[in-house]
């Protein structure tokens, strides 16, 4: 089945664009498009896309304030959202992941990184800009978490902890799997694992928390 998207920019040619390369792809279906975040957010609720790719900067409500709309942690049942912008900056960054977003690109990424990062998200994997993780890591080892970290429901294991670092590297589960000599439902299972006991509802957030303890350092 086709992966449903709604991009939203208040750059028409923009959102043209990304529209365009997207239903380009064999499996990719843009079923929505939106000029401001308000709209962008009754459309998601509406359509329940499998993916929302949201510009950052736009009038009235931001990617960002969507993305918490849709994403955030107090939402019970969030959308997938990709955030993608004109502006390579640390604090969008931030914003963005910690609103609930489960990948951040940069406008000039290309299509294929673009494919890959909707892909990513549809599947509940997350995909960053190359060009932003090591920046990424060197901020979260240089400022610490906003708040303490969360403490694991129950000690990770030695694999889990294994694990937790490719996550947080940005390796997606193919690579892992590789990595370790194992199956992707193995991984898929250490995984959802990590999750239940951190409290993590997906992969960025795994990723964050590892940055904040220092399991993962630049």
């Amino acid at each position: 089945m086709s992966i449903r998207v709604i991009v939203a920019d208040d750059q028409e040619i923009v959102r043209t664009g990304l529209a365009m390369i997207l239903d380009a792809q064999p499996d990719i279906d843009v079923i929505g498009e939106a000029a401001d975040g308000r709209r962008a957010i009754e459309l998601a609720r509406r359509l329940r896309p499998d993916v929302c790719l949201f510009d950052i900067r736009m009038p009235g409500v931001d990617g960002i304030e969507a993305t918490r709309s849709l994403a955030g942690p107090t939402v019970e049942d969030p959308l997938a959202v990709v955030v993608i912008t004109t502006f390579d900056l640390d604090e969008y960054v931030y914003a963005a992941l910690r609103a609930g977003a489960r990948g951040f690109l940069l406008k000039n990424a290309g299509a294929a990184l673009l494919s890959q990062a909707v892909h990513a998200a549809a599947n509940g994997d997350a995909l960053i800009a190359p060009s932003i993780t090591a920046r990424l890591l060197e901020a979260f080892a240089r400022t610490g978490p906003a708040s303490p970290p969360v403490k694991p429901i129950e000690a990770l294991t030695d694999r889990e902890e294994q694990i937790l670092a490719t996550v947080a590297r940005g390796r997606t589960n193919s690579e892992i799997a590789d990595e370790f000599y194992i199956s992707l439902s193995t991984v898929k299972s250490h995984i959802a694992s990590l999750m239940a006991k951190l409290g993590a509802r997906n992969r960025v957030e795994i990723a964050m928390w590892a940055y904040e303890t220092n399991r993962v350092r630049p």
